[in-house]
């Protein structure tokens, strides 16, 4: 029953799946885009550095205190590998839905 089914709509299936593929991967793309001004949480982040630093600065018994591990960078390439997953992501539903709508066109010899 249900192949039946997918065996007669197959070409607008595929032409579906394909525009949704498409359209997903042109959607995620330019939201991702990278915006040119910082997030509040970017600022928040940044002033709250300056903080510190102005306080490590300012008072002598920064020495005294144990030395805690720069997390920024380890923040810094999880951002760059999100970015590249989702960059990887957006071009493979591309290339998918740009098969599926390739594939639903392309006519076929029917056997008899």
């Amino acid at each position: 029953m249900i192949l039946g089914f997918l065996k007669k709509h197959k070409i607008v299936l595929f032409r579906v799946a394909g525009s949704l593929m498409l359209l997903v991967g042109f959607v995620v793309h330019f939201w991702l885009t990278p915006k040119e001004a910082y997030t509040e949480n970017e600022l928040a982040a940044l002033n709250v550095a300056r903080m510190e630093a102005k306080v490590a600065g300012g008072s002598g018994t920064s020495s005294s205190k144990k030395a805690q591990p720069d997390g920024t960078k380890y923040v810094e390439e999880l951002k760059n590998f999100q970015a590249k997953q989702m960059k990887y992501l957006t071009i493979g539903a591309m290339i998918f839905g740009v098969g599926f709508l390739g594939y639903s066109f392309v006519r076929k010899k029917e056997e008899e």
